[in-house]
């Protein structure tokens, strides 16, 4: 493991996190708000953080190993939490445990919060949550390597070891033009939200931070009630549609714009993806109307956003804990699938999903016919054995840890099903649960012994499982090893 490099490209991270505050920091002062010295501190000790961590290192053009990639994303997501927690601890507006919890649910776009009034917090420091989610949603990695220069070769390790492995190759033969093309997409999805919720009557404090946190896939709003705050069906309806766009993976976007729309259709996970939601959707809306006797228009449009929202980002439009068994069972499982692989939103990703469906079926058909050879196909190619097991690693790996954090979370007091659907929309990334964490509820209740659990989870879940655990083995921390 080459210290040197890694201290100087955390060093590097830090200080880009640095800038990053300063946001919110010249919003404080320029408002005059409360919150103006707690930013301050928080950017000088980031400052001082970085500019350490630059000292302890230096640049050197040696590659970069896997073990190297592994370490600068994992400890590059950790100092980027702890940082980012300061200006709730240094502002005296949660406790270091929960403010912690705040920074890493921003971070990986879980949504799930420790705050029971949003409205009393200085709007700095909201636009700051805010900011976490869109930072994290691309990928803190990602837009690193867009944005800053060439800290050594091969940071491909960097790139794979934050962001998922399960759909496509990349769209562009080098890694920084594409991750600065992913950048610009991102942005532009960014904007064109903000405009339609500026056109579907919000305001622009509303329609810029809602759009942040639309794009990012996270979930934070600046009100207690989330998007049913607004009542507004136009804003409901762009919502949706943004939301399920930044589940959709952002390589394939940047195909249709080089190729043509074709490219959507032609892509199994997309396909998979859209007809997943739209499927759910229906199912709540027809059991919503039969179980509740909503009225049909009424049932689409609060089935539809659900549908959308608990597969790629967590916004709440309708108290979903108080629907039929059914319906709920639906979205558990769009919080499992959640969106594609190469998108902003959590969950186990449909291509996985769709893999494992298809080698299920081809084991089945197997067993009929023995001597037949049976292919799984993705978008009209033959995937690879070795792809097939490790999706079906994941697949294990993804549903033992559920259970097991589940069980933890039971072993200090909560009830099964609220402990199981909290396990799965933080390992998910998705944020609302049901029960005591549910649609209008927050994380607040919870002990410390929960809040430091699902913290690691969040983390484990927006990081693919193997970064972290990569890191867990004493394999990685020895001087020499087979990275």
């Amino acid at each position: 493991m080459n210290r040197s490099i890694i201290f100087y490209v955390l060093g590097k991270l830090v200080l880009a996190e640095t800038a990053i505050l300063a946001l919110p920091l010249a919003l404080s002062l320029a408002w005059s708000e409360a919150s103006a010295p707690s930013f301050l501190l928080s950017v000088l000790l980031a400052c001082a953080t970085g500019l350490l961590l630059q000292r302890s290192g230096r640049f050197t053009e040696a590659p970069l190993t896997k073990r190297d990639g592994i370490a600068i994303t994992g400890f590059g997501w950790i100092l980027a939490t702890a940082l980012g927690m300061l200006p709730y601890v240094l502002g005296g507006y949660l406790s270091p445990l929960d403010a912690i919890f705040e920074s890493i649910s921003g971070f990986t776009g879980t949504g799930a919060t420790v705050i029971g009034s949003l409205e009393t917090l200085p709007r700095s420091l909201l636009f700051w949550r805010m900011m976490t989610h869109w930072f994290g949603g691309l990928g803190i990695i990602v837009i690193f390597i867009a944005l800053l220069p060439q800290t050594g070769q091969s940071t491909i390790y960097m790139y794979n070891a934050e962001t998922t492995t399960a759909g496509e190759g990349r769209m562009l033969p080098r890694l920084r033009d594409m991750t600065k093309v992913l950048f610009a997409m991102y942005v532009a999805f960014s904007l064109a939200a903000a405009a339609i919720y500026l056109l579907c009557g919000l305001s622009l404090w509303d329609a810029a931070t809602h759009a942040m946190s639309t794009i990012g896939a996270g979930g934070f709003s600046t009100h207690d009630a989330s998007a049913a705050h607004f009542q507004n069906v136009p804003f409901e309806v762009a919502m949706t549609f943004f939301m399920i766009l930044a589940g959709g993976n952002f390589g394939l976007y940047y195909r249709v714009f080089s190729k043509g729309p074709s490219c959507l259709w032609k892509n199994t996970e997309f396909r998979w993806y859209i007809a997943l939601i739209a499927l759910g959707a229906l199912l709540i809306a027809a059991d919503l109307c039969l179980s509740m006797d909503f009225a049909p228009a009424e049932a689409l449009r609060f089935a539809s956003f659900q549908a959308g929202s608990l597969a790629t980002t967590g916004f709440v439009s309708a108290d979903f804990d108080l629907w039929p068994a059914f319906s709920k069972g639906i979205l558990i499982a769009l919080m499992i699938s959640g969106g594609c692989a190469g998108g902003a939103a959590g969950g186990m990703k449909v291509a996985r999903v769709v893999l494992l469906l298809k080698s299920a079926c081809a084991t089945v058909h197997q067993k009929l016919s023995p001597r037949q050879l049976e292919a799984v196909r993705m978008n009209g190619t033959i995937v690879p054995p070795e792809k097939i097991a490790a999706t079906q690693v994941f697949f294990f790996l993804y549903i033992f840890f559920i259970l097991l954090f589940a069980l933890l979370l039971a072993a200090d007091g909560l009830q099964v099903f609220d402990a199981l659907t909290i396990s799965i929309t933080t390992l998910g990334n998705v944020g609302p649960a049901f029960g005591i964490a549910g649609a209008t509820g927050t994380y607040a209740p919870l002990s410390d012994f929960v809040k430091s659990i699902l913290c690691v989870e969040m983390l484990l879940g927006r990081l693919e499982l193997f970064t972290l655990l990569a890191m867990a083995t004493p394999d990685f921390w020895r001087l020499k090893g087979r990275w």
